[in-house]
């Protein structure tokens, strides 16, 4: 897996990647103090309004900066959205009242929703061959995990010997150290053959992704990752400190247990990706989690649940869904031009926070409402709802050539030249713009 770090420009993308993430673990953390300072009892509130105001700037934001990007450098365009965000982390400590907070959160995120999708872009670019690609998103998942369980424990240690406010001078500098990486990266940054309207740019990418059978499934499958994965991130606390009555520790070790199971199957996924399809390996992995989670609704409604008991259905809940959402790389570069590449994955970033906007709620409703085992019901069987229709959207042999004709084009098109009947995998484009039937 490490071999690829030999790509000068891939391995200063993945440590712009890295610096960046540390920021912004330092950033929750550093957060979840202000808002407790500012808000004091009434700070989950605060902060359950800043993270849906950083779901809807992802939802929102990120179409529109896909179709600005597309007329931009590319290396110009992420030092610029990393600079942003390292100002904005630069004020966070001076704020005074709580609608500062949200003012400042909506622009670090909407600048996150700008950057995060074209970064994503580059690397397929960066790295063409897909075996090395497969493995830059295993690093990739391997970072976000192991920044989910370090960063934590680095902020703690700082706060021994400095104030919470100084957490953000260590995420300004993380995001500022990211623009400095990209800065010493060439990056490719494909143009479009044909100048594109704003409505056609804003919106490309979201078409050509719902137009594509395979990227519908991959929606479905995000939605059951969704579904899964708020069950865990909202739900855990609640179950260890409310449920058990364990320590804050404990919260820690049931959550690691999540991170854990996904750092396992980024190990696993190169080797497995290269003997078994992307669609057996993320509907098994979504299948995975999906059992497991419905075993945890059983067994707390039978038995008393356990730390480690619950810690070992998240590493499986975990396991699952990174084996899920991790290849989704490969599926969104196999369905999309170079220069259609940062609409499309903006399209993944804005559908599948959607998703997240609405499951995030109601896991927490549920819980709130009806206790664990009910949430664990709910969201099993949100998540496999998401499983039936990837079944239905996305065919087993969804890359195979397919017989279909131009009649728009002129019998020496460049396009049509090649052997008769004309044939090829489709990708949606302009010569393409709807899955042709079968015949």
């Amino acid at each position: 897996m490490l071999s690829i770090l030999t790509n000068r420009t891939y391995r200063h993308l993945l440590a712009a990647q890295i610096v960046a993430l540390t920021g912004t673990g330092l950033a929750t953390v550093a957060l979840g103090l202000l808002a407790f300072d500012l808000a004091g009892a009434s700070a989950g509130l605060v902060l359950g309004t800043a993270l849906t105001i950083k779901m809807l700037a992802y939802v929102t934001v990120a179409p529109l900066a896909a179709a600005f990007a597309e007329r931009l450098d590319r290396r110009r365009m992420l030092v610029v959205l990393d600079l942003v965000r390292a100002i904005v982390a630069l004020c966070l400590p001076f704020v005074t009242e709580i609608w500062q907070v949200y003012v400042l959160i909506f622009v670090l995120q909407s600048a996150s929703a700008g950057f995060t999708p074209a970064f994503q872009a580059t690397i397929p670019d960066v790295l063409t061959d897909e075996q090395d690609y497969t493995k830059a998103l295993s690093l990739s998942r391997l970072a976000v995990d192991m920044e989910s369980l370090l960063s934590p424990m680095l902020a703690a240690a700082l706060l021994l010997f400095v104030s919470f406010n100084s957490l953000f001078l260590g995420t300004s500098l993380g995001f500022v150290a990211s623009a400095l990486l990209v800065v010493s990266a060439t990056l490719p940054s494909p143009k479009p053959s044909e100048p594109r309207g704003i409505y056609d740019r804003t919106t490309r990418g979201i078409r050509i992704y719902l137009k594509t059978p395979r990227l519908r499934g991959l929606l479905a499958l995000s939605w059951s990752a969704a579904a899964l994965s708020s069950m865990v991130i909202v739900n855990t606390v609640v179950i260890v400190r409310g449920d058990l009555d364990l320590s804050e520790s404990a919260v820690a070790i049931a959550l690691a247990g999540f991170g854990g199971g996904s750092m396992l199957a980024a190990f696993a996924l190169p080797r497995l990706l290269n003997h078994i399809s992307d669609r057996r390996v993320m509907l098994s992995g979504a299948s995975l989690a999906t059992g497991a989670m419905g075993a945890a609704a059983v067994l707390s409604s039978t038995l008393p649940i356990t730390l480690w008991l619950l810690t070992a259905i998240w590493v499986l809940v975990g396991f699952g869904y990174s084996s899920t959402l991790t290849p989704s790389g490969r599926l969104l570069t196999r369905s999309a031009h170079a220069e259609d590449r940062p609409a499309v994955f903006a399209a993944q970033f804005t559908l599948s926070h959607a998703c997240w906007l609405v499951l995030y709620p109601l896991a927490g409703w549920l819980m709130t409402r009806y206790g664990a085992t009910v949430a664990m019901v709910g969201m099993t069987a949100a998540a496999a709802l998401g499983l039936v229709l990837v079944l239905r959207a996305w065919p087993r042999n969804d890359e195979k050539a397919m017989v279909h004709s131009h009649p728009d084009l002129p019998p020496d098109h460049p396009h049509l030249s090649g052997p008769k009947p004309h044939a090829h995998p489709i990708v949606i484009d302009d010569l393409h713009p709807r899955m042709p039937s079968e015949p």
